[in-house]
This record gives C-alpha cells, sequence and structure tokens, in this order.
C-alpha cells in the first residue's frame, strides 16, 4: 500500500507544480495561452535531451507524462528511439509514430465532443 500511494503521492506532486507552473506564467506574464503550448512543449524536448526528463518520469509517472512538457517527452524520446535503428531519418519519422496514438485519440475525441455538444461562444 506504501508503495501506490508514494505513486501517487509523486504523480500528484510532479503533474500538479507543472500545472501550477503553467498557471503561473498565464496570471503573471503577457504570454499567449499558445506560447505556453509551445514552451513547455519545447521544455519536455529540451529536458530530455539533456537526459533530465527521464529523472522526473521516475519521480511522477503519470504526472509528468501526461501534461504538455510529457509531449515532448515523448516526441523527443520516439525520435532517439528511431535514430538509434533506421538513422537520420529516424529523426523525422520517430516523434510522429511515437506521439500518434495520443495525437489521434485527441483528434477523435475532440470531434465526437464536437458533435455530440453544442459549443457556446464566450461572452
Amino acid at each position: 500500500m506504501q508503495s501506490t500511494f508514494m505513486t501517487y503521492l509523486g504523480a500528484f506532486i510532479v503533474g500538479g507544480t507543472l500545472c501550477a507552473a503553467g498557471q503561473v506564467l498565464i496570471d503573471k506574464t503577457k504570454l499567449t495561452v499558445a506560447r505556453i503550448l509551445v514552451i513547455f512543449v519545447t521544455a519536455g524536448a529540451v529536458l530530455t535531451a539533456l537526459g533530465v526528463y527521464q529523472k522526473i518520469v521516475d519521480i511522477g509517472g503519470a504526472g509528468a507524462t501526461i501534461p504538455l512538457t510529457g509531449f515532448g517527452y515523448s516526441l523527443a524520446r520516439g525520435a532517439f528511439r528511431d535514430v538509434d535503428q533506421y538513422g537520420l531519418l529516424g529523426a523525422f519519422t520517430g516523434g510522429v509514430k511515437a506521439t500518434a496514438a495520443g495525437i489521434t485519440a485527441a483528434i477523435f475525441f475532440g470531434y465526437t465532443i464536437s458533435v455530440a455538444f453544442t459549443p457556446k461562444a464566450k461572452r
């Protein structure tokens, strides 16, 4: 039971810290949400290249792989894996193959929800 609790606690702390950092950027800077998204994905990829993000994933599990930084982590990890296997071509195909299922799910569920519900404009 202790191991499960520590897994949940690590995911909560790491995921919460990443989300809190995003909220601070939204509240305290003039950056648009799209720019913050790009910063998070790029940070995940760069930290993966430096070997830092894997340590964060080891501590936080899903708390590190689910947020946007985790998408950058998946892109970089897939690219590195395919470069080892296919050479330079793997740098272009690895990230896409590694994230294809997540991208497909996001498109499918986004489309399904947009068909099921009527969106309303913000006022």
